[in-house]
């Protein structure tokens, strides 16, 4: 194969249906990461973590936090999934990730003080368990290996939300949606006759979040992207008709 040639080494291979975290970056892989967040205890430290907590319980659309209240601690979600995002002075939305059980979101604020730099919604019937900033330095001191998780999982997020930064700081719009349509194959989609079919509901505001564009430009360019044959999209999915192109857009738009 030619050194310049766009055709990739070896075929995508779309993912069965998931439940991943999902924000904007170059790669499916490392989604997940934090999911484990209290993997490395034991059962028995896992139950003393979660009997520190306290349970909440929230239908969609209800707030976890809110950009500007100060810090409570940490919550870690149980069950659901929540979408986190930053609002600017205009009202304008960037969708930072959508996280799912397992990972942890708002904070950490071991000391207590600060307010929130960004809200968290639940888009689904949500559980959490709130740890305090009080009942986080409690179980630091007790409980080692919990700081060691914690660690971990700030680690986690610190890539996540580099991958971000890259992907809006060196990524043109339309390369950010060209990538962000090919993870989403590759998280959501089933092959059928050489196109992969994305099987998870979203909307244009929801992409626009996504790549830090508005509603108006995203249908745009999937309606070009419909007449030039890229992708075929109906009321229920989007089908990805030329995976290739997409990627060609990722490595040649700009």
């Amino acid at each position: 194969m030619s050194s310049v040639s766009l055709a990739f080494p070896e075929p995508r291979r779309p993912a069965p249906l998931i439940a991943s975290a999902l924000f904007l970056c170059e790669t499916v892989e490392g989604l997940d990461d934090g999911a484990g967040f209290l993997d490395g205890l034991t059962s028995a430290e896992v139950a003393r973590v979660r009997a520190a907590g306290r349970s909440v319980s929230l239908a969609p659309g209800e707030s976890v936090f809110t950009q500007g209240a100060p810090h409570e601690g940490i919550f870690l979600i149980e069950e659901g999934r929540v979408r986190v995002y930053y609002s600017g002075p205009s009202g304008r939305q960037v969708t930072l990730a959508y996280w799912t059980p397992g990972h942890f979101i708002g904070g950490p604020s071991i000391y207590g003080g600060g307010c929130h730099q960004w809200s968290g919604v639940a888009i689904e019937p949500v559980r959490v368990t709130v740890l305090s900033s009080a009942t986080l330095r409690g179980l630091i001191r007790q409980m080692p290996g919990f700081a060691l998780c914690l660690i971990a999982a700030l680690e986690a997020k610190g890539r996540c939300y580099t991958a971000m930064a890259q992907m809006l700081g060196t990524r043109s719009v339309i390369e950010r949606l060209a990538q962000l349509l090919l993870n989403l194959g590759d998280l959501y989609g089933t092959p059928e006759n050489g196109t992969v079919i994305i099987r998870r509901r979203i909307t244009h505001d929801e992409l626009a979040a996504l790549v830090g564009s508005t509603r108006q430009w995203v249908t745009m360019m999937l309606k070009r992207f419909q007449r030039d044959g890229i992708v075929s999209i109906d009321r229920a999915h989007i089908r990805l008709m030329q995976p290739a192109r997409l990627q060609e857009i990722v490595l040649t738009e700009g």
